[in-house]
């Protein structure tokens, strides 16, 4: 009897032992392809950056479209300890800050035209002021990399 419950423990001890290597492996997968995602969107978000930054280096966008996209992935980068981009580019970050309540689509479409006026000419006075400290930070922005 003694030995039937030694084989039979030890069956189960086993099983157990088994069922848990295969948990410890499955984890493991799922870690690494959680990582392998995680840095593809990395690479996908970082290369957006640089394009943008090209764009408004080569002024094919203007700055406040610019940084309202650069700002969007820049807050979007999933990675663990992210630096303070706001310390970093203040001057896309000032100028993001400053326009980023303004109506655009179809809010823009339904009000006055001097309403619109005003804020282009608001928002042109403002780029005008941070040309050259987004142009910097555009620049650092060319080569980013995380």
């Amino acid at each position: 009897m003694n030995i039937a419950f030694i084989v039979i423990a030890s069956s189960i001890v086993g099983i157990l032992a088994f069922y848990a290597g295969s948990l410890i492996f499955k984890l493991r997968t799922q870690r690494r392809l959680r990582n392998e995602k995680t840095q593809k969107r990395i690479d996908n978000i970082s290369e957006s950056i640089q394009t943008i930054a090209k764009a408004l280096q080569q002024q094919q966008c203007n700055l406040s479209e610019g940084c309202i996209r650069l700002f969007h992935l820049l807050e979007a980068l999933p990675v663990k300890d992210k630096p303070d981009f706001s310390q970093k580019f203040t001057g896309l970050y000032s100028l993001y800050y400053q326009v980023k309540d303004l109506p655009t689509h179809d809010a823009r479409k339904l009000q006055s035209k001097k309403e619109t006026l005003q804020q282009d000419l608001q928002r042109e006075d403002l780029e005008a002021q941070l040309e050259t400290q987004i142009l910097n930070d555009v620049a650092v922005l060319t080569k980013f990399a995380i």
